[in-house]
């Protein structure tokens, strides 16, 4: 959880391809220091130390994306978002084959080719020039008699920030999807339903395959704090779905379970792209100019805190049974209007558009 919030620090302080090709570079020394040892506690501090430029990475290229792009935003994400879902298949079939072959030498070069992976991103990092940063905000004297020079003020503290604070609260139940497609649903389909087993992979399958396709084109609706603020009526209506065909899906017969699956998955997945789009959107133009790495660092905690309490929440749903699942899609449609309401008067201004072949070799 500490990841986000210092490397968004670290990004207001410093410039930012250096945060970012720092972050990746420690991402591959922790990998390979796994390879260094068989101490349980020893794995598990350098699995920790990995999870710090983890958490990192993400909120270092979502501000990368603001400051390049500016009102394309959300659009940059989205394709990066779709490649990251593409590497993700790709990554799962590399693990796959390892599990398959089961030898010693092929988790080793499993994790020596993710390390490698991670230090050619830090090599593209170095062929970007650093994207524009918000010029600090001058502090000028009222007093007439006064002839001081004008100091830059302190930053924005988000941790003073009670509007963004609650945004940031509301995000981390949001986020809850994630726990909901990639553990809920498949406990759900063994423990709790008819369907065949081999429909979850299929379901996680389905997902990849839905946002690689629809990530980017629903990236249009986001595109402005208005449009974005306007995607959470629809988000409340997709939870609601997905969670109630859920709860659906216990009903007897197996090809009810499987249908009723497959819309939750459906609906799940859409409603994981429209809260990405208008989260992007929401969380950069919430952010002060003077302190916008701060902003989405903190915003990153709401991810982090998902990522462990999640599956914690979501297994306690399973063992409630079907009617605490619509109970749940109740409550993201309640977290959904409350930051329809929250977020309603913190528009951002504009920036201008900037290529970003005039910042990349």
């Amino acid at each position: 959880m500490a990841g986000a919030p210092f490397a968004g620090r670290l990004a207001d302080r410093f410039p930012l391809t250096h945060v970012l090709i720092g972050a990746q570079l420690l991402r591959a020394a922790a990998l390979l220091a796994l390879l260094t040892t068989q101490d349980y506690a020893l794995l598990l501090a350098y699995s920790a130390v990995g999870a710090l430029p983890d958490r990192a990475s993400n909120v270092l290229t979502k501000l990368y994306a603001a400051r390049l792009t500016g009102p394309g935003r959300a659009r940059y994400q989205a394709f990066n978002r779709t490649v990251a879902n593409l590497g993700w298949a790709v990554g799962g079939l590399g693990a796959a084959a390892a599990l398959a072959v089961a030898t010693t030498t092929a988790y080793q070069s499993l994790l020596i080719a993710n390390a490698l992976s991670y230090v050619v991103i830090a090599a593209l990092t170095l062929r970007c020039a650093e994207p524009p940063s918000p010029a600090p905000i001058a502090a000028t004297s009222t007093t007439p008699t006064t002839a001081t020079p004008t100091e830059p003020a302190k930053p924005s503290s988000p941790w003073r920030d009670r509007t963004f604070l609650l945004y940031t609260a509301t995000e981390a139940v949001l986020f809850l999807d994630d726990a909901i497609l990639q553990v809920g649903m498949p406990l759900w389909i063994v423990h709790a339903t008819d369907a065949p087993v081999g429909l979850a992979p299929l379901l996680l399958v389905l997902n990849s395959v839905l946002v690689v396709l629809f990530q980017v084109p629903l990236s249009r609706f986001g595109a402005t704090p208005a449009a974005a603020r306007t995607l959470l009526i629809p988000l409340a209506c997709l939870f609601v779905a997905g969670c109630l065909a859920m709860a659906a899906s216990t009903a007897a017969g197996r090809w009810t379970a499987v249908a009723a699956l497959i819309a939750a998955a459906v609906a799940l997945t859409f409603a994981e792209m429209i809260h990405a789009t208008a989260s992007w959107e929401l969380s950069v133009s919430l952010a002060p100019d003077d302190a916008q790495g701060s902003y989405l660092g903190v915003h990153g905690i709401a991810a982090s805190t998902q990522r462990s309490a999640g599956p914690l929440l979501v297994t306690a749903v399973i063992t409630a049974g079907p009617m605490a699942w619509a109970a749940l899609g109740a409550a993201f449609a309640a977290v959904c209007l409350a930051q329809h309401r929250l977020v309603r008067h913190r528009p951002a201004s504009p920036r201008p558009v900037v290529s970003a072949s005039d910042y990349c070799e």
